[in-house]
C-alpha cells in the first residue's frame, strides 16, 4: 500500500496534523497524541503523523529514567494486547490502532512495538515499522531475531546500507552463525544491484546505459524533476510581484502574497519583512496581520527545531533552548494581544494555555475564568480550571468543576471521555476509590482501549 507524507492528507487532516505539532511544541503532549491519533484513525498509512505520534508518546514519559528498562516491564499481556494480537491476523490495520492506544498509555510496551512492526511490514509500511524495531533492538541488541527483522525492514524502506550495518554489528556477536551471514550476503547483493541499476535491468526495465549512468548525475536529474516546477514557479512569482510592487507601492495585497512565498521557502526574515512594511503602510490596523507575523516567527522556531542533528551531543540542550525561547515569544505575543482586546475571550483561553504550559498556574486560573464565558470554549476551560485546582492541591475543587462540565457535556465522545477519566483520577488522589473506579466503568463500558481504564477495572474485580 505504501506510507504517505503529511502532504497528502486532506485539507482538514493536515489543518488537525498542524495543531498537533504545535502542541507537541509547547509540550502539551497528552492533546498532541488526541490529535495524531485521531488523523492515523482516518489515515493509518501517513509516516509523518506516526512518527509524530511516536515523538509525543515517548516525550511524555522521558526524563523519568531507565528507558529501556521501563520498556520491558511493560510488555505486559494486557487483554488490549491479546486483542491486538488476534486482529493481526486479519485486520493489520485494526491491530496497529490497537497498540497504538496502548503506547498512549505504554509508550514502552514492547508486545505492542512488536505488533505495529508485524502489522506494518504485512501492510507494506516498512518505515513505520523501523520505528518500533529500532527501539525494540536498542532494548535488546542481541536479540538475532529481532535484529534480522531489522535490517528487512530497513532494506525494504530502501536504507540498505543500514541494513547491512546493523548485520554486521549483529555477526560481531555472533561471528558463526550461518543464518546472519546469509542474511548479510542477501541484503549486500541487493544493495550492490540497487546502486549499479541492475535491479531495474532484471526487471526487464532500463538498459545497461542505464546501468553505466553516472549515479550523481542520476540523483541530481532525480531531484531536479521533483523540485523544479514548484521552485521554478515560486521564483518566477516572487521576481513578478517584486516587479509589481514597485510601481504600485501601496498594493498590500502582492506584499502579503511575497511574504506568503518567502515563508513557504523558509525564508522567513524575508517574508516578515514584507509583513512588516504591510503594518508600517496601513499603520497596523489589520488584526489578522499581527497574528500572521506571529505565527511567521513560531514556524521560524520550529524550523530551527528541523535543523538541529538529532545524533548531536548538543541536540536535548539546543531544542530546550529553542522551544523555552519559542514558549517565552508566543506568552508575551498573546499576552499583548490579550491587553489589545481585553474582551475576546478566545485570546484568553489561549493565553491560558500558554501559562499553563509554562507552570504558571495561579495566571492561568485568572483567564480560564474569563473564558469560560465564551460558549465554544467554555468545556475545555473548565477542565483546564479543574487541572489547575488540581496542580494546587485542590482536588475538592478541581472534582467540582469536572462535575459541572459534565452535566453540560451531553455527547460521549473523546472530550467527555478525557473529562470523566480526569475525574477519575483526582478522586484516586482524594482516596475515594470506589468512586474514582465508578468514572472509569463508565469509560470501559463504551471504550475498554481508552487508556489504561481496562488495567484499572480489571485489577479492581481482580482484588474483589
Amino acid at each position: 500500500m505504501g506510507e504517505k507524507t503529511v502532504n497528502e492528507l486532506p485539507r482538514e487532516l493536515r489543518g488537525l496534523h498542524t495543531k498537533g505539532m504545535d502542541a507537541l511544541q509547547r509540550e502539551n503532549f497528552d492533546y498532541a497524541i488526541a490529535l495524531f491519533s485521531q488523523i492515523l484513525d482516518r489515515e493509518p498509512t501517513n509516516y509523518d503523523c506516526r512518527k509524530a505520534l511516536r515523538m509525543a508518546q515517548l516525550s511524555k514519559v522521558k526524563g523519568g529514567g531507565g528507558f529501556f528498562k521501563k520498556m520491558f516491564s511493560g510488555a505486559s499481556a494486557s487483554p488490549q494486547v491479546a486483542r491486538a494480537q488476534l486482529a493481526l491476523r486479519n485486520n493489520p490495520f485494526e491491530a496497529i490502532g490497537i497498540a497504538e492506544q496502548i503506547l498512549s498509555a505504554d509508550p514502552m510496551n514492547s508486545s505492542a512495538h512488536k505488533i505495529i512492526a508485524d502489522a506494518a511490514l504485512a501492510s507494506g509500511m516498512p518505515k513505520t515499522a523501523v520505528m518500533s524495531l529500532d527501539l525494540l533492538v536498542k532494548g535488546s541488541p542481541k536479540d538475532k531475531e529481532l535484529v534480522i527483522e531489522l535490517s528487512h525492514a530497513l532494506a525494504e524502506a530502501g536504507e540498505r546500507s543500514r541494513a547491512e550495518q546493523v548485520l554486521e554489528n549483529l555477526r560481531a556477536v555472533y561471528p558463526n552463525d550461518n543464518e546472519i551471514f546469509v542474511a548479510l550476503k542477501n541484503v549486500s547483493a541487493n544493495k550492490t544491484m540497487d546502486e549499479g541499476g541492475y535491479g531495474a535491468l532484471a526487471d526487464g526495465e532500463g538498459s545497461y546505459r542505464d546501468v553505466l549512468r553516472n549515479k550523481e548525475e542520476a540523483v541530481s536529474l532525480e531531484q531536479e524533476n521533483r523540485h523544479q516546477r514548484s521552485e521554478d514557479v515560486t521564483e518566477k512569482l516572487i521576481r513578478e510581484y517584486e516587479t509589481r510592487v514597485k510601481l504600485e507601492p501601496k498594493n498590500l495585497k502582492l506584499m502579503r502574497d511575497l511574504g506568503d512565498l518567502y515563508v513557504q521557502r523558509n525564508e522567513f526574515d524575508k517574508g516578515l519583512g514584507w509583513f512588516a512594511k504591510i503594518v508600517e503602510v496601513d499603520g497596523g490596523a489589520d488584526a489578522s496581520m499581527q497574528r500572521k507575523i506571529a505565527e511567521t516567527k513560531v514556524k521560524k522556531y520550529e524550523h530551527s527545531l528541523t535543523l538541529l542533528d538529532p545524533s548531536s551531543p548538543e541536540y536535548e540542550e539546543k531544542a530546550a533552548q529553542i522551544r523555552e525561547e519559542q514558549r517565552a515569544f508566543r506568552l508575551a505575543e498573546c499576552k499583548e494581544r490579550s491587553d489589545r482586546y481585553p474582551t475576546d475571550l478566545g485570546i484568553r483561553f489561549e493565553l491560558g494555555q500558554l501559562y499553563y504550559d509554562s507552570g504558571k498556574i495561579a495566571e492561568a486560573i485568572q483567564e480560564f475564568q474569563k473564558a469560560i464565558n465564551n460558549p465554544n470554549k467554555r468545556i475545555q476551560a473548565m477542565t483546564y480550571l479543574a487541572n489547575c485546582f488540581a496542580k494546587r492541591g485542590m482536588n475538592d475543587i478541581a472534582a467540582r468543576r469536572l462535575q459541572e462540565a459534565l452535566k453540560e457535556k451531553l455527547v460521549f465522545d473523546d472530550e467527555k471521555k478525557d473529562l470523566v477519566y480526569t475525574l477519575g483520577t483526582i478522586l484516586e488522589k482524594m482516596g475515594k476509590r470506589e468512586e474514582a473506579i465508578e468514572q472509569f466503568k463508565v469509560i470501559y463500558e463504551m471504550d475498554i482501549g481508552y487508556k489504561d481504564v481496562a488495567a484499572k477495572v480489571d485489577a479492581y474485580y481482580a482484588g474483589q
